[in-house]
């Protein structure tokens, strides 16, 4: 039984703090400001590049007057080292290799913005897995809006049950909203207990999803 997958990007597919974490260092080192911990940043990943800057103003007690001109300079230093620390997760590669030989259809819904997004899926040669790919600003809104993860189902020629896999909160939310059973990575960027997230099933290495998903599918199948 196949079904339409789509998936979060960072924290779920690949880590990519480091480089999230060397861009908004790189701003905070323009705007004359002592840089922060990759587990501090860590916390404000989530809910798309301006609002990590967001809460790296307000961490840093910079004045929110900047956020626009601060989003822009974070953006920037991104797109020229978007890619240079970042991996993919252990297992990813051989288990979306493996869902689409079930002849699921894939994507990606993600808050990173569409081009870098797609250039880390590329430099990370993940790109050929994914029918769409959907970022925080190919929309005029983002996760945890299920227009966004609603759009992202709606890019691609959709086979059997939709599915969603993420890392966090705000992916839980989305899938909640759209109403789709949510498959949740425990080893990203969350920032609750997994037993606080809301999620169908759990996994916490990537080569166990594709079973994971033959599993949910038969559940669903079942009670139909």
């Amino acid at each position: 039984m196949a079904a339409t997958i789509m998936f979060d990007l960072d924290g779920t597919l690949v880590d990519s703090l480091p480089d999230l974490a060397a861009a908004a260092n790189n701003m905070l080192r323009d705007a004359g400001v002592a840089p922060l911990s990759q587990d501090q940043i860590k916390q404000f990943v989530g809910n798309g590049l301006p609002k990590l800057v967001e809460r790296v103003i307000e961490h840093c007690g910079l004045p929110m007057a900047q956020h626009g001109d601060l989003t822009r300079l974070t953006l920037a230093h991104y797109n020229a080292a978007s890619s240079d620390k970042t991996v993919v997760y252990p297992g990813v590669l051989q288990a979306l290799e493996h869902l689409r030989e079930m002849g699921c259809v894939l994507g990606v819904c993600t808050n990173k913005p569409e081009a870098p997004a797609r250039h880390v899926l590329e430099a990370m040669g993940l790109a050929p897995h994914f029918d769409a790919v959907l970022g925080g600003d190919s929309l005029n809104t983002r996760k945890p809006d299920p227009a966004h993860l609603e759009a992202s189902f709606a890019a691609v020629t959709t086979a059997g049950p939709q599915l969603f896999v993420g890392d966090s909160e705000v992916d839980a939310e989305t899938a909640q909203r759209a109403q789709v059973p949510f498959l949740l990575f425990t080893e990203g960027y969350r920032k609750s207990p997994v037993a606080d997230i809301p999620h169908t099933a759990s996994y916490d290495r990537s080569s166990e999803l594709p079973k994971l998903v033959a599993q949910v599918l038969l559940s669903l199948e079942q009670s139909a």
